[in-house]
């Protein structure tokens, strides 16, 4: 088969540079070929990102890179602090926390907004405070939580647990999240995009195998109160087993959603919906459609070469990039538009390089929309070159340098 690369370099804003190989696509690269219109689809939210779990394949996305305010969403945050905290045996599932009247009055019954109705001054264990959060969308539960989980209480505990929050975003390189407080009420300082929810949501699903069956709970019953699962897309679309939903004033309804059926898993973060009817309704049309509209394709398979990358000042001139994992990707059934791709490393590669190195990244395009980036690695050990080697490969980079 013909190299389906071709080379440009481009010399960037300050000292550093990348080498961008473009991909020319090949047979195995055509998106189909049948006589078909642009495949899409519209929505009525303001904000969509939709994602296929096992291939990392961006299926939608609208206004992804935009943090909104998340409301309730936040709790998918102050979960995975608390997750992360079980793993960790910090703390254990019987581990029980008072009730104190801050989280009584702000979270509890006397405030109004969702709770698990836990009562003033009584201990309720973690796992009972994580389903109040999860299933209930309990304020209550995240209050206890927090001012337990930091032994301060009142706003302090709110501001200590919500710098752990914000620890942990970054950590999970959640670039757009700040929290300010753990229940998601309202606060400028809970902003998240749709993409790092669409993040947190996968992190959940498969870093938490034994909690994350906690979302689709279908109820919870505390001081004798029994609440139903206030995540609607539960019972509204099969294979749905998570995660939550949330409304801001001034932006409207929110909810962020994962599905598995038939071999599959979506994860998708939707907001603006103006009720919540519509939410219900834009969730289940966008996740039926990710279901059944797509085809998978294999593009390279692990360790194939998927292009080679100059080295400066080496043994060899070039080093072969390969990626870990064979690179499949979803791609409508129904599109008249190709798959490309890009291969960006910063360019040169220093002498000595060594197997297995990170040196980039695979982007993969359908028309002009991104669809997944895969880290690439080198596949080879270069040594380095002779001192003829290394003046020829100073004199090309200075003249390349220039072009």
């Amino acid at each position: 088969m013909t190299d389906p690369f071709s080379v440009s370099r481009r010399r960037l804003l300050g000292f550093s540079r990348l080498a961008v190989l473009g991909l020319l696509p090949p047979a195995a690269l055509m998106a189909g070929s049948a006589p078909a219109r642009a495949a899409g689809i519209e929505t009525k939210a303001k904000a969509v990102h939709m994602v296929d779990a096992e291939t990392g394949t961006v299926l939608f996305s609208l206004n992804a890179d935009a943090p909104l305010p998340p409301a309730s969403l936040t709790k998918l945050m102050t979960a995975e602090v608390v997750f992360d905290a079980l793993k960790r045996g910090e703390i254990s599932e019987t581990t029980a926390y008072s009730v104190s009247e801050h989280a009584w009055r702000t979270g509890g019954a006397p405030a109004g907004t969702a709770t698990m109705f836990a009562a003033l001054k009584s201990e309720v264990a973690v796992l009972d405070l994580l389903k109040g959060m999860i299933v209930d969308l309990a304020n209550d539960a995240c209050l206890i939580l927090a001012e337990g989980m930091t032994a301060t209480g009142g706003p302090a505990g709110e501001a200590a647990f919500a710098a752990k929050m914000n620890a942990r975003a970054q950590t999970l390189g959640l670039k757009s999240a700040t929290f300010a407080n753990p229940t998601g009420l309202p606060n400028p300082g809970n902003r998240i995009s749709p993409r790092d929810l669409v993040m947190l949501a996968a992190h959940l699903q498969t870093a938490y195998p034994e909690r994350y069956p906690l979302y689709a709970l279908a109820d919870f019953e505390w001081n004798k109160i029994r609440q139903r699962n206030k995540n609607a897309l539960i019972a509204a679309i099969p294979g749905v087993d998570g995660l939550a939903m949330g409304f801001a004033e001034g932006y409207g309804f929110s909810a962020v959603a994962s599905v598995a059926r038939a071999g599959r898993r979506v994860h998708l973060a939707i907001g603006g919906l103006a009720s919540e009817k519509e939410r219900v309704e834009e969730a289940k049309r966008l996740l039926e459609w990710s279901l059944t509209a797509f085809t998978k394709r294999q593009l390279f398979d692990a360790g194939e070469t998927v292009a080679e990358a100059s080295v400066y000042g080496g043994a060899a001139g070039t080093v072969p990039l390969v990626t870990a994992a064979p690179v499949e990707v979803l791609v409508p059934q129904e599109t008249n538009e190709r798959l490309s791709g890009r291969v960006v490393y910063r360019w040169p590669l220093p002498a000595p390089v060594k197997a297995g190195q990170p040196v980039g990244d695979l982007k993969v395009f359908l028309g002009e929309r991104e669809l997944r980036s895969v880290p690439l690695m080198t596949n080879a050990d270069i040594g380095v070159g002779t001192l003829t080697d290394r003046s020829l490969d100073a004199l090309k980079e200075l003249v390349l340098f220039w072009l």
